[in-house]
């Protein structure tokens, strides 16, 4: 999917460093920062332009290395080129990571120190919030950078609930196909994950009369979620249940070489991004009969819901894109009925086309 980075010896040192990009990447831009004032190391990576100033958000996670943060952010910012493109928002793709543990290592003046590196873009990446960064991180990120969206003051807000809606209509359009008007009334769905997103999904989900089996690595919130939803089950794990759709709202890469053949789920649709590990996991899902909506398809919510704030268009517009997610998912699987090719190509070609459109012809 993405190419190595080539780091130069001296990254070693405080400092900013734009770091040498593979020429098979794609990539346009990855720039790293290290403070050891405030502990702050993080990644910027722009994966495309084309279609306008890169978008993304910035996950502050516990990274073994800087070598799987570069991994990531390389897959994360390529996804977002996707999903601005499948979403048709004048928008490209980027992503940012700080690695650490938010919980020991975030601080107001981390946060600043990141700020001032995401102005360092000129607008040329603007971030939001992610896994391990919040709506009221984006306010403090954005006292040192305008280049900031979804903050609580002046800005749009957290975007779980967005990304939980755009998924559950994507999904309800899967149920739809497969299983008949009915949709997801009384189908079982397991959702990996109760964070922002997961634990907005499960409402939803119960309010439309789904069956829930809820997994995350977290007790507590898994506890918050099921006191929210008396009557939910919980499990270990539910890649492997006996359950009609697996929901992934976690990390990426959990559906592999590995993983797929103990999948039971006839539906697969959530909010992680990079759902598949590697491109082959896209035609083994089909081989076996799995119906896979595309991540990037799926949650495009919470991108629709900022990038208004780039874009302008009223809240009244915003809704309206997030609920055509699932008709653009039930056109995308129309495309797809006669078998020649599986939802997902259907979706990349869209995608194709409207960067080879932005580039005049040379995507």
């Amino acid at each position: 999917m993405c190419a190595a980075l080539l780091i130069n010896p001296d990254m070693g040192r405080d400092g900013t460093f734009d770091v040498d990009v593979d020429q098979t990447s794609g990539h346009e831009l990855v720039r790293i920062i290290r403070d050891r004032d405030t502990g702050l190391r993080a990644i910027v990576a722009i994966h495309d332009s084309s279609l306008g100033p890169a978008l993304g958000g910035t996950r502050f996670f516990p990274y073994r290395d800087e070598k799987e943060a570069l991994t990531d952010v390389l897959r994360l910012s390529e996804g977002m080129t996707l999903k601005a493109a499948a979403a048709g928002l004048p928008l490209g793709g980027g992503k940012a990571v700080i690695i650490g543990d938010p919980r020991a290592r975030k601080s107001r003046e981390l946060l600043e120190a990141y700020g001032r590196f995401v102005d360092t873009f000129e607008g040329g990446y603007i971030t939001a919030g992610d896994v391990g960064t919040t709506a009221s991180d984006m306010d403090i990120i954005g006292s040192q950078t305008r280049w900031v969206v979804g903050r609580n003051t002046g800005g749009s807000g957290d975007s779980g609930f967005s990304t939980a809606l755009g998924v559950y209509s994507a999904m309800q359009a899967g149920a739809v196909h497969l299983w008949g008007s009915a949709g997801l009334s009384g189908r079982s769905v397991g959702v990996e994950g109760a964070g922002k997103v997961g634990g907005q999904l499960v409402r939803l989900l119960v309010d439309a009369g789904a069956k829930v089996v809820l997994a995350d690595r977290d007790p507590e919130a898994v506890e918050r979620t099921v006191q929210a939803n008396p009557g939910i089950a919980t499990a270990s794990a539910v890649l492997d249940q006996e359950v009609d759709v697996y929901a992934p709202c976690a990390l990426g890469a959990t559906l592999n070489e590995k993983t797929i053949p103990s999948l039971r789920a006839r539906l697969v649709c959530g909010a992680a991004n990079n759902q598949l590990l590697t491109a082959e996991g896209e035609r083994q899902l089909h081989s076996q009969g799995t119906l896979w909506i595309p991540d990037y398809v799926a949650n495009a919510g919470g991108l629709i819901q900022v990038s208004s704030e780039v874009c302008d268009p009223g809240a009244e517009e915003v809704s309206t894109r997030i609920a055509m997610i699932g008709a653009a998912v039930t056109e995308m699987l129309s495309t797809a009925r006669d078998g020649s090719k599986s939802p997902a190509m259907a979706a990349r070609e869209i995608v194709q086309r409207r960067l080879a459109d932005a580039t005049g012809g040379r995507a």
